[in-house]
């Protein structure tokens, strides 16, 4: 049962969500964008997972300024995250697999909002890939914690699902065995092994920030949009800081060439 204090929260505000478009402006200009040193990577694996509703493409920039700094990227083959739970860690576990195989080392994950929390799933089931896990704006502790019109859009492809429109997930997904161990990897603790970033913003207009505080993860406040967070300079150094291992993804780490 909801605590009354969770009851009165008031929903994110979404109107908040037209910044995006000055946040890809800012990023453009930025020094953690344009000044990248190619070989801060040093080829290192990265696999991406875009949020819900959103396909690869929504993490394209992203993709770039990465490859540009000498990391191996790798798409989770998503053009929209709308698929059964279950099936998705699936497919991102092999391709992490392929991705670990050939460079010999784990894999970083980059997830925005629902690709954060099927990467902490994939890192709970396989340690053994996963070297870190950064979480922009995903609602680790609680998946709902979302804005209402969101919830309607969830509760619309779970219908269109469940009647057999082929490639969304299904109602059952939510409470049947197909994704219980997804379910179940909100509760499991993270491994201690594998680095953990959680980003986010309390003025996140889709995701409630508080689902976003991990007790496992180390979080990192930015002022951004939900949308916006694949595109804002803030979250850029967050990533640059969390890939460099060893370092506080607060740290005052060199950023550029």
């Amino acid at each position: 049962m909801p605590s009354l204090p969770h009851l009165l929260r008031l929903p994110p505000p979404l109107w908040r969500e037209g910044r995006t478009a000055l946040e890809l402006a800012a990023l453009l200009r930025d020094p953690v964008f344009r000044d990248v040193d190619p070989d801060a990577g040093g080829e290192r694996p990265v696999l991406l997972v875009p949020g819900f509703l959103a396909g690869d493409g929504s993490l394209g920039v992203m993709t770039g300024w990465l490859r540009r700094a000498g990391y191996r990227t790798r798409r989770a083959g998503m053009r929209m995250n709308v698929g059964c739970s279950a099936h998705a860690i699936d497919v991102l576990e092999e391709r992490a697999e392929e991705c670990a195989q050939r460079s010999g080392s784990p894999v970083a994950l980059i997830g925005q909002s629902r690709g954060g929390t099927l990467g902490r799933a994939l890192a709970v089931r396989r340690p053994d890939l996963v070297s870190t896990l950064v979480a922009l704006g995903s609602p680790l502790t609680d998946p709902l914690a979302i804005h209402p019109l969101v919830k309607l859009q969830v509760g619309l492809v779970g219908a269109l699902g469940t009647i057999g429109v082929p490639g969304l997930f299904r109602d059952s997904c939510l409470r049947g065995e197909c994704c219980a161990e997804f379910r179940d990897s909100f509760a499991a603790p993270f491994p201690e092994d594998v680095r953990f970033v959680s980003v986010y913003s309390r003025s996140d207009g889709i995701v409630d920030w508080r689902a976003c505080l991990d007790p496992g993860a180390e979080c990192v406040e930015v002022n951004a949009s939900h949308i916006g967070m694949a595109a804002h300079p803030g979250v850029y150094r967050a990533i640059v800081r969390a890939l460099q291992t060893g370092s506080p993804a607060h740290a005052d780490v060199p950023i550029a060439a």
